[in-house]
């Protein structure tokens, strides 16, 4: 009787979490992934922080930002949307490059303040007007195109390919693995973030499965602790919200400890808010792991690491 019953349990959690997968692929068609349109023009002045490097990265660089795009023939790519220093086009030397892979129904061309903030701590930013990224197909296919960007466009010769990062949130975070760990062009990026990515399971359910063990380039992950992230069920027997602690574990052991990897869990944030939540942090990685930059590093590097000792941030493990 007990077998019996555990195996209803199962079945019922199974159940539960297509159906979940369905509500939120339901969702994911709605424009802004159903609502989330909080990336407007001065986002990154509402953050709040008293780490100092944390406050410091979330706000805009020092360089001058210009736009670029270009059409693209498939279809769910549309354009490929670039911003970039306006510094590039008179100077001599190449620029780190990041690509961003969309949220559920979140086109880049619905939230540019964050691509322009990025780009102007000296990034070529790349992103497209895929809604359903999470397979990481449409970028795999970007990257192509950024390899070998128009000899006639202001950006040709002026992207550094041996420092390349890549970045996702939400289902765009399944996205970027499966775009570093599923496609040939994968091995060209250096470093990956991402932002409350769907879980395995959820993953899986939705055509975006990925195997995070493969992952061989540093890697820094990051979740809420809100319900909607976290929901306190078991993720494998019911829906345990996007991207619970559980599964975040779970992936960071996955990795090999060869692999510099970091986990950790924004206080009180819900899935919607975590690109804001994680920008200054993100921005901070992708400094650190692409341009070297050694004040970066100071907040992920050695025992007195900001991120430690940061109220915003919980559930923080690192191996360097």
């Amino acid at each position: 009787m007990k077998k019996l019953m555990k195996i209803v349990l199962i079945v019922l959690g199974v159940i539960l979490i297509l159906f979940i997968a369905v509500f939120l692929y339901i969702k994911s068609m709605l424009p802004n992934g159903g609502g989330n349109n909080d990336i407007t023009e001065g986002y990154y002045e509402r953050f709040e922080s008293d780490a100092p490097l944390e406050k410091r990265y979330a706000n805009p660089g020092s360089f001058k930002i210009n736009y670029t795009e270009f059409a693209s023939d498939n279809e769910s790519i549309g354009k490929v949307r670039v911003w970039y220093p306006a510094e590039l086009e008179s100077s001599e030397r190449s620029w780190p490059m990041i690509m961003v892979v969309n949220a559920s129904g979140t086109p880049a061309s619905s939230y540019e303040p964050f691509f322009s903030r990025l780009a102007s701590w000296g990034f070529v930013v790349v992103g497209n007007e895929d809604g359903q990224a999470g397979n990481g197909k449409t970028a795999s296919v970007t990257l192509d195109f950024m390899l070998n960007v128009p000899h006639d466009s202001v950006l040709a010769g002026k992207i550094d390919y041996d420092n390349m990062g890549i970045i996702g949130y939400s289902q765009g975070g399944a996205g970027a693995i499966c775009a570093v760990t599923n496609y040939e062009n994968g091995v060209r990026y250096k470093t990956m973030f991402t932002g409350s990515a769907a879980y395995p399971t959820l993953a899986k359910n939705m055509g975006w499965e990925y195997d995070v063990s493969k992952v061989t380039i540093p890697y820094f992950m990051v979740a809420g602790t809100g319900k909607s992230d976290d929901s306190g069920a078991d993720p494998e027997t019911s829906y345990g919200g996007v991207s619970p602690l559980s599964a975040l574990v779970s992936n960071y052991n996955s990795i090999s400890d060869e692999v510099h990897k970091i986990r950790a869990r924004a206080v009180g944030a819900e899935h919607e808010q975590m690109l804001m939540r994680s920008d200054g942090y993100m921005t901070a990685w992708m400094l650190y792991q692409l341009a070297g930059d050694k004040e970066a590093a100071t907040v992920f590097a050695g025992d007195n690491a900001e991120i430690l000792h940061n109220n915003n941030w919980q559930d923080v493990e690192k191996n360097q």
